[in-house]
């Protein structure tokens, strides 16, 4: 070998290195990108995630409760019920906080579960005589369907 095949410290290079070539070298630093911050809309919808998963955590922690304490017809199907809250609890916080960032990611999947807690508001106020549960639930889906819909929410994670 050559002296420019050699490393640094006078000792050949290894045999794989030799054969399948050195580890890269390290590439430029990226440059910095300015972000603008996120419009009004976007941070409101983000609180509003927040405080719907807010409510989840609450609520995976009651049924837990209830679980622990109480006596269930099946501890593993009320154990599932508390892992599905928990689930739907992390993804809503995960993109509240993609929401205040105004990751591309995140208004997909806040959109869907909005549907998703809008058909439970609506069945919980009108099918289930539970108004107390469903309206406010109902009237927070609005709320988020509204402010993604705004202009510059819209505006916002189509300039991203």
């Amino acid at each position: 070998m050559s002296g420019e095949e050699s490393n640094a410290a006078g000792r050949r290079r290894p045999r794989a290195e030799g054969l399948l070539g050195g580890a890269a070298r390290p590439a430029a630093p990226k440059p910095v990108r300015e972000r603008p911050p996120a419009p009004r809309a976007v941070r409101w919808a983000a609180l509003v995630v927040a405080v719907e998963a807010a409510g989840l955590i609450a609520l995976a922690l009651l049924l837990l409760f209830l679980t622990v304490a109480g006596d269930p017809d099946s501890v593993s199907r009320a154990l599932a019920e508390v892992v599905y809250v928990g689930l739907g609890a992390g993804l809503l916080s995960a993109a509240a906080v993609g929401l205040w960032r105004v990751s591309g990611w995140s208004r997909g999947p806040v959109i869907v579960l909005q549907l998703l807690l809008g058909v439970i508001g609506y069945t919980a106020a009108f099918q289930a005589d539970q108004p107390l549960l469903g309206v406010p639930l109902l009237a927070l889906v609005g709320l988020e369907l509204y402010l993604l819909a705004t202009p510059e929410a819209r505006l916002a994670f189509l300039d991203r």
